[in-house]
């Protein structure tokens, strides 16, 4: 008897717009408080948007204001700057 392979879950980057596994990307999180965050664990409660391990992905990202559309609220440039920062330090 096979054994059943496991459903590997996929997120489409809000950057680039590819659908990648969940595991490549990262999750940037709007808290139930407002405030954003990087998820490092894909656990945090609250809602959840997905971008590559990329500064063009986040440029991209913030040129179209995704992050915003994704959250349905105003998002200041020192959240990006800080995102884009935390994009770079894990690549």
């Amino acid at each position: 008897m096979q054994q059943k392979q496991k459903k590997i879950p996929m997120r489409t980057c809000i950057g680039c717009g590819e659908t990648k596994p969940k595991k490549e990307l990262v999750r940037v999180v709007r808290e139930p408080d407002g405030s954003l965050c990087i998820d490092l664990t894909g656990k945090k409660n609250g809602r959840g948007a997905y971008i590559c391990h990329d500064t063009e992905c986040m440029k991209k990202a913030r040129k179209g204001r995704r992050l915003e559309k994704s959250f349905s609220m105003q998002i200041p440039d020192e959240v990006y700057d800080e995102l884009m920062r935390g994009i770079a330090a894990d690549e």
